[in-house]
């Protein structure tokens, strides 16, 4: 597995271009990477894949995601894989996607050992379900 170094300016100034164009793009087309915030506030970049799309994995952390209406991401579940064989990792990861009907996988690479993976996976979840208490509290109060 090779490492990619991401100028994040760069970054930013194409998906700001990818953001103008988006109403020109067709709905079947995703962008590669994507950002997912913790309940930290730190923010871990995603390589995106399709779900049968995706290559063989070593241990990872990941977002099952369903695009929804208007381009929309709906979380459907955080976690890790964590075999040897990456061929066993891929496998649970589509085997789960299949269960709860995702349409992507967001795979966060860059946790150099179990016990920071393990981190990451406990701060994206929480911070979801943050996110998941706030929308349903500003629900109750309109």
């Amino acid at each position: 597995m090779g490492a990619r170094i991401i100028e994040l300016a760069a970054y930013r100034a194409q998906r700001l271009e990818e953001h103008d164009a988006s109403a020109v793009r067709s709905a079947g087309e995703s962008t590669r990477f994507h950002f997912w915030t913790g309940a930290s506030g730190k923010r871990y970049v995603h390589t995106v894949y399709e779900l049968l799309d995706c290559p063989v994995l070593p241990p990872v952390n990941y977002v099952l995601v369903r695009r929804e209406a208007g381009r929309r991401r709906k979380v459907l579940s955080i976690g890790r894989v964590s075999h040897s064989a990456p061929s066993l990792n891929l496998a649970e990861i589509r085997r789960r996607g299949a269960e709860l009907d995702a349409d992507e996988v967001h795979v966060h690479l860059l946790a150099e050992t179990e016990k920071l993976g393990k981190l990451v996976e406990f701060d994206l979840r929480t911070g979801q379900f943050e996110a998941d208490i706030s929308r349903f509290t500003a629900g109750l109060a309109n």
